[in-house]
């Protein structure tokens, strides 16, 4: 096994993964809040580097799978800037929260919603997606890109995610995932580990936050296994699209 080879996921208890250490469960969510405090002035720019641009493709296509319409409310969990949100309003859809459990995130995504004129159709809330505050069957759409896999336990999302859907809404993951084409891993572990480190210190003067980012999509579950984690939290016809040759990979399932 390679240093950077994919580790399997393990039963949450009472120590968990953050990137490739072990750390007690209590204490992964501020040490994620404390990469993300760390980056977010500069997690636009780093984010169009660290995929040359090509996480804007996957947005748009998420934003469309998520198929907005004015009559619809969209959570959007770990909404961070803002992009998801965005595409959704861009998309005609009806009211959002943008949430993320990270303020200064929020605080980025505020003043990018403010030049875009979102800020009449947007709430914007500090939430830990593993207990939203929203009332069961409450909103239509619920959305987490690039999120999930910093989220202690994962089940808990997926069900509160369930929880607050009306029947016959639709839930949608963006995720980093597992590479399907053989010939992209040696090329994607170069990237991961040997240069967005380097360009984590060079552009946001931290280096450790993006070897933690790099560690923990390796850390991630596969497509099949998160589908199964869906499903085990009552989502319905579940299906995922992989991108990009399995890089990223859009999860949906329905509340029926």
């Amino acid at each position: 096994m390679t240093d950077n080879a994919p580790i399997a996921p393990r039963p949450y208890d009472d120590t968990t993964d953050f990137g490739y250490r072990d750390v007690p469960t209590a204490d992964k969510k501020s040490l994620v809040r404390g990469v993300f405090d760390s980056v977010a002035k500069r997690y636009d720019v780093m984010n169009d580097v660290m995929s040359l641009g090509v996480h804007r493709v996957w947005k748009r296509i998420f934003a469309t799978q998520l198929a907005p319409a004015p009559h619809l409310r969209l959570l959007d969990l770990a909404g961070g800037t803002g992009d998801i949100s965005f595409g959704w309003l861009a998309g005609g859809g009806g009211p959002a929260i943008l949430s993320d459990i990270n303020a200064a995130m929020l605080s980025v995504g505020r003043d990018r919603a403010a030049t875009r004129g979102y800020l009449p159709d947007l709430e914007f809330c500090v939430i830990d997606a593993e207990a939203i505050p929203l009332a069961d069957c409450s909103v239509d759409r619920v959305s987490i890109a690039f999120g999930l896999r910093n989220c202690t336990d994962k089940s808990a999302v997926l069900r509160e995610a369930r929880r607050v859907l009306r029947p016959g809404g639709k839930f949608l993951c963006l995720e980093f995932s597992k590479v399907q084409v053989a010939a992209l891993a040696p090329i994607y572990d170069a990237w991961s580990f040997g240069v967005l480190p380097r360009m984590g210190q060079m552009i946001a003067k931290d280096s450790e936050s993006y070897q933690y980012l790099a560690e923990s999509i390796r850390m991630f579950p596969d497509q099949e296994t998160l589908a199964e984690m869906m499903r085990e939290a009552g989502l319905e016809q579940v299906r995922y699209r992989s991108l990009s040759g399995g890089i990223a990979a859009i999860h949906s399932g329905w509340r029926l």
